[in-house]
């Protein structure tokens, strides 16, 4: 199927709608608080758009579609791996409001001090380079693919670069949530256009069942993704949340505490649904080759899948859906971090550093110039340096959860210090490049023991360098903690009496939070929360697995 002129028409439609309401909100932009946090004003359903957009990367289809082709339908764990976190993410996302700050980079500041916090934007700079260069290549991957070629993911790369630096530039966070909002929509369909036209081109659910094996159909195969490898993975999911750089940014700008929580929460689980019209792509894909469909035996690439199945269901006009989803599903995320890495330059590093005192305009254009320069290092790193997509979004994440032994410890452990973040950070990452070299793989590459190990040689040496080392000054980190205790809603008042006392801040001392209440009634936003989130998780890989049983 080559691209045709209503593809076309309907790709053009998707650029002028999407950038006209970037444009639109970000032409009200004034300032740094607006361009950056989008002054915290943002309710609940730009919220949940916000976070699903933000959290929903185009390279996520193509690389969880190629990894289930591969190794069957265990490989949806790939991006499963935060199912289980997700239930985390009610009691995460009031303290990214409560630390107050436009950055993380700001935060590890108040944590640790001035040269953590220059260590912090050395990582979160690398980690928006990776995950955007990341971004861009899945997506020029499932579209050149998908067009039979006719483009070229070159062009791609450079077509979805400009168009959200446009609107980008102009309107900051403002206008990368309200596009978000839209896009959202787009990626659902995304998800699941193709699963019925996949079942007609199959033989339908049945057709799968007979040309898979049954180990190929199960949600933890040895040979797949086993309960090992499942675990391995939400532990990584859990401890590098909180870490990643945009997580303030997308997270903690809602109107109130209880709006951070809702937004993020529910955004993450339609992600969570998504996934699984991924899943399904790829065991259609698998069937299809099985099959001889369209004289194709093999895929030289697995992560071919995606796009392989674009190319051959859809109907014109509709592979010009499928692209302006990618796109939405890109540019969304793209947009987003190239702010949160303008704000992260000018606000954790220019601003305080290198040019203090100036005026709120200057600090304005100095982000969105750095959040400009971001973008096209991703470029060039997609361009020279990225072989799988997956390798790379999985080595971006260990990276996270690696600095996150320093977020989490110093958010739960009074006593962690600079010495031990700094060592937490060094040796975990020294491990695991070290192990992999040693085993003759590639640096990117990801294995649940060579992680587990590094994750916990750096949690021994967050433990053992704060322990050998002086405590950081009590002046100069009683605020932080004072924030971590005090609403942002009621900032006058304790939160325990109402409830709203957080579990992650009291986790070493659940009963010196609650001050001689009981636990229930100290933390009971956070356990609501909490345990609806269990019941959806578990709903949902019972009922896929009920699914698999009653199809296959």
């Amino acid at each position: 199927m080559n691209i045709s002129l209503l593809d076309w028409l309907v790709v053009a439609a998707y650029f002028v709608f999407i950038a006209g309401i970037g444009i639109y909100v970000g032409l009200r932009v004034k300032d740094t608080s607006h361009y950056f946090l989008g002054n915290r004003k943002f309710g609940r359903w730009l919220m949940m758009g916000q976070s699903f957009g933000v959290g929903t990367h185009a390279e996520m289809p193509v690389s969880l579609a190629g990894a289930v082709y591969q190794v069957g339908a265990s490989g949806i764990w790939y991006q499963w791996k935060n199912l289980f976190v997700t239930p985390f993410l009610w009691i995460m996302a009031p303290v990214l409001r409560r630390f107050r700050r436009t950055t993380m980079a700001e935060v590890m500041e108040d944590r640790y001090g001035p040269w953590m916090g220059g260590v912090y934007i050395v990582f979160a700079l690398a980690f928006f380079t990776l995950e955007s260069a990341s971004m861009l290549k899945g997506a020029a991957k499932v579209i050149d693919q998908a067009t039979g070629g006719g483009i070229g993911p070159d062009r791609i790369i450079f077509g979805m670069t400009v168009a959200y630096l446009v609107y980008s530039f102009v309107g900051g966070l403002v206008a990368a949530a309200w596009t978000d909002f839209f896009q959202g929509f787009l990626i659902v369909v995304l998800s699941f256009m193709l699963v019925p036209l996949g079942f007609a081109a199959v033989g339908g659910p049945a057709g799968i069942g007979e040309a898979l094996s049954a180990a190929k159909l199960t949600l933890a195969a040895p040979e797949g993704i086993g309960l090992w490898m499942i675990v391995a993975l939400t532990i990584n999911g859990l401890v590098g949340i909180m870490s990643q750089p945009h997580m303030i940014a997308s997270v903690g700008t809602g109107k109130t505490e209880k709006t951070c929580r809702e937004g993020f929460f529910y955004g993450m689980w339609v992600k969570r649904v998504c996934t699984i019209g991924w899943a399904l792509v790829g065991l259609i894909v698998a069937a299809m080759v099985i099959q001889g469909k369209f004289g194709v035996t093999t895929l030289a690439d697995p992560e071919d899948a995606f796009g392989f199945a674009c190319r051959h269901l859809l109907f014109p006009g509709g592979l010009g859906l499928l692209i302006a989803s990618i796109l939405a599903a890109n540019m969304s995320t793209c947009s987003a971090f190239m702010v949160d890495s303008g704000a992260l330059f000018t606000q954790g590093l220019y601003s305080r550093r290198i040019a203090p005192g100036r005026p709120d305009r200057h600090y304005l254009l100095v982000g969105r110039l750095s959040g400009v320069a971001i973008a096209i290092a991703s470029v060039i790193y997609a361009y020279l340096f990225i072989d799988r997509v997956l390798y790379s979004f999985l080595l971006s994440e260990t990276l996270a959860t690696y600095m996150g032994i320093c977020v989490l410890g110093g958010i739960v452990w009074p006593r962690a210090n600079r010495w031990g973040a700094l060592a937490s950070l060094v040796v975990s990452i020294a491990v695991n490049f070290t192990l992999y070299s040693w085993m003759g793989k590639r640096l990117d590459s990801w294995d649940p023991n060579v992680f587990l190990f590094s994750l916990a040689a750096g949690t021994a040496a967050l433990v053992i360098a704060s322990l050998a080392t002086p405590p950081e000054p009590e002046v100069s980190t009683a605020l932080f903690f004072k924030n971590l205790e005090t609403s942002t809603d009621e900032p006058s008042a304790k939160t325990g009496k109402d409830g709203g006392a957080l579990l992650l801040v009291n986790m070493l001392n659940l009963r010196r939070g609650a001050r001689g209440k009981g636990i229930y009634a100290t933390y009971r936003s956070d356990l609501n929360g909490f345990a609806i989130g269990w019941l959806i998780a578990f709903g949902l890989v019972g009922g896929l697995w009920l699914l698999f049983k009653l199809w296959f």
